[in-house]
């Protein structure tokens, strides 16, 4: 492993995207040992992993054990909750979570039946190929525009709410966000300290569980 071209010596967290079935798994623990061992590596995690191919891992003996989960997870992809989440925290690993704001839909900034706005995620077109269209269809934007009323019922912006939401499971350790501009980071941060109250929740629940259920797998 090589790191001089990102000028440091050690990696606090290395993650390993995604699951390679190309190479055994001992091998690619036995690796990532030997980067701990070697001090280039400090703790090692990874990326979108399934239950069965986390538990093989933790088989696996006299290998560096993983610290970190990093799954897709929000107000509108909660499906890590029935295995993922259990499982890790069971065995003391921790959930690092991408796209909960769902590609910027949980915004609030894209409407129904309108174009995307310039300058987004689904109006580029190097970024949008990456984009889950699902999430652009109009229930799930009418959807979302439902949530308004209940943010702005306890002093926040769509955003702050779903980073809130995600943030109100104690198993997750920390959200990984995107920004365009200082603003969406100050203002995303603030979602840190906030507790949601158990009648919130339901409202939410209440918007988002028919949508929930009518997007595919």
């Amino acid at each position: 492993m090589h790191f001089s071209s990102v000028y440091v010596q050690t990696v606090d967290l290395y993650q390993y995207h995604r699951y390679d079935a190309n190479t055994p798994l001992e091998e690619t623990l036995e690796a990532l040992t030997k980067g701990v061992h070697q001090g280039k590596i400090r703790y090692i995690g990874f990326s979108e992993w399934s239950p069965a191919q986390i538990q093989a891992a933790l088989n696996i003996q006299n290998v560096e054990r993983f610290v970190s989960s990093q799954p897709q997870y929000s107000m509108l992809w909660q499906k890590p909750e029935a295995e993922i989440f259990p499982l890790c925290a069971a065995t003391g690993i921790g959930q690092i979570v991408w796209s909960p704001l769902a590609q910027g839909i949980l915004t609030g900034k894209y409407q129904p039946s309108r174009l995307p706005l310039e300058n987004s995620r689904a109006a580029s077109e190097k970024m949008n190929v990456f984009f889950n269209n699902e999430l652009r269809s109009d229930y799930v934007l009418k959807a979302v525009q439902q949530l308004k009323p209940i943010s702005e019922g306890i002093g926040l912006t769509i955003a702050q709410l779903a980073l809130a939401w995600v943030l109100r499971d104690r198993r997750v350790s920390s959200a990984i966000i995107g920004a365009s501009c200082p603003k969406q980071i100050v203002d995303n941060a603030a979602a840190s300290g906030v507790q949601l109250e158990s009648n919130v929740r339901a409202a939410i629940d209440r918007v988002l569980a028919p949508v929930i259920q009518a997007m595919p797998v």
